[in-house]
């Protein structure tokens, strides 16, 4: 977490379209995606465009609207893309590190857009080179371009399986060719991949609020180890890879992914409120009113009140027009940063006794800061419940917390981080608590929770 954020923070977005009419804009269809999956990954966004025969590019630094204005969208004809937002966790934030990442080879020219992080990436990366191989970027995706171009298979489809076989990790990717679209998804099923329909066009997205943005019609999830292959003729769904016992990253239910959006079969809005449910079962507590840390916390908030009967209000006011460039040079404009951001309602919580909930901590240094606001709002108590289980292990397939030492419930107990955030209480989720609440029948990944790690750590 050397970035100095105070939240898990999810690798990024993938979509892609496969027009089966030349009319199809795929360009623009791409942009709107993106622009709804805008929440997993704000620090690059690019789309890359087949238009049957040549493979254009486009991507930059900065958010959707910031990196593609109407004259870069008119540039890329074309009814294939695949597109892709980005939060760094494998390589740096840097323009080379933006993806799509685009190379030629004896396939032909192909665009490759990844979510996920790949635990042998390294080793992979060693190897790569003692065989030759020039690396443009440090990102693990561009590792699928240099495994496709070494595969020694004939069509890129074999070539994708042959290089699944290659890496361990989390990967759900999206491949653009020059006459088709390929999705595939690691055989744990990490990180989510739906596949959607419009009238004349296949959609792949990381979520459905994607396929939603462009009333796309849901068809399926795509299935751990699967492969989907799009092309003007149609669509083809096969078992790239033989799958094992799935391990969805159960932080997609708990901050990743959109409220409305559905992950296998569930709505996320619905998961997080049956989180807060659980939460007040489990915590009991004498309060006059619940609010939430927005905006990841408010689900589970509602919840929360809902089965304690306590009334559910906003006593916190966030400014949605932060930019990811807001810059707090000094100390003084650092301790500042928190109230521009974040401010209680006084007037509000004044002589109250307050419930807080949010979905996780991670330093707990946004944690202390928001119980002190609302302290000297003048709130007579503030209890914060979270709706997960202490975040005490690392983890290697996405999301930014890879640094057990910056996880303050690797360090303290419960009762210790009560005290260093300045509670009146604190109470996490349990573990069954949570299981029970997401309610899938899938396996979920609870490395983070548990230690328990579903693949090996190379």
């Amino acid at each position: 977490m050397e970035r100095g954020f105070d939240k898990p923070r999810e690798g990024c977005g993938v979509f892609a379209v496969a027009g089966r009419s030349p009319s199809v804009a795929a360009s623009q269809l791409a942009y709107l995606g993106l622009f709804a999956l805008q929440h997993r990954g704000q620090e690059s966004a690019g789309i890359a465009v087949s238009d049957g025969t040549t493979i254009r590019i486009h991507k930059g630094m900065g958010l959707v609207p910031e990196v593609f204005k109407g004259e870069d969208l008119s540039g890329l004809p074309g009814c294939l893309s695949a597109g892709h937002v980005r939060y760094s966790t494998t390589g740096g934030s840097r323009l080379e590190n933006a993806q799509p990442i685009l190379g030629t080879c004896r396939l032909g020219t192909i665009a490759v857009a990844h979510n996920g992080n790949l635990v042998n990436a390294r080793s992979l990366s060693r190897a790569l080179q003692e065989e030759g191989a020039i690396l443009q970027s440090s990102s693990d995706s561009e590792l699928f371009l240099h495994l496709l171009a070494r595969s020694g298979r004939r069509d890129i489809e074999s070539a994708l399986i042959q290089s699944m076989q290659s890496v361990v990790g989390a990967y759900s990717l999206v491949v653009l060719s020059a006459d088709r679209v390929i999705a595939l998804r690691d055989p744990l099923g990490i990180r989510p991949l739906v596949v959607g329909e419009m009238e004349d066009a296949y959609i792949f997205a990381s979520e459905t609020c994607a396929l939603d943005a462009l009333n796309a019609r849901f068809i399926r999830d795509l299935g751990p180890g699967e492969m989907a292959c799009a092309t003007r003729e149609g669509l083809t769904i096969s078992q790239a890879v033989p799958s094992g016992k799935q391990a969805l990253c159960v932080f997609e239910f708990i901050y990743f992914a959109r409220p409305d959006s559905i992950i296998e079969g569930s709505n996320v809005h619905i998961v997080r409120k049956r989180l807060g449910e659980a939460l007040a079962r489990e915590y009991p507590v004498d309060a006059d009113m619940v609010i939430a840390a927005p905006d990841s916390g408010i689900s589970a908030a509602i919840g929360f009140a809902e089965a304690a009967g306590i009334p559910y209000d906003t006593g916190l006011a966030r400014n949605r027009y932060i930019g990811r460039t807001f810059i707090r040079p000094t100390q003084e404009m650092r301790e500042m940063g928190v109230k521009i951001k974040l401010n209680p309602i006084s007037d509000l919580v004044r002589d109250k006794r307050v419930v807080i909930v949010d979905d996780s901590i991670v330093r707990g240094t946004t944690s202390a800061k928001t119980v002190g606001m609302l302290r000297s709002a003048g709130a007579r108590s503030v209890h914060m419940y979270i709706a997960s289980p202490p975040i005490r292990f690392p983890c290697f397939y996405g999301i930014d917390t890879s640094d057990q030492g910056q996880l303050i419930a690797a360090q303290l107990d419960t009762g210790d981080i009560q005290r260093r955030i300045g509670a009146d209480g604190l109470g996490y989720l349990s573990l069954d608590g949570l299981i029970s609440a997401v309610g899938t029948s899938k396996g979920l990944c609870l490395a983070c929770l548990t230690g328990e790690y579903p693949t090996e750590l190379c």
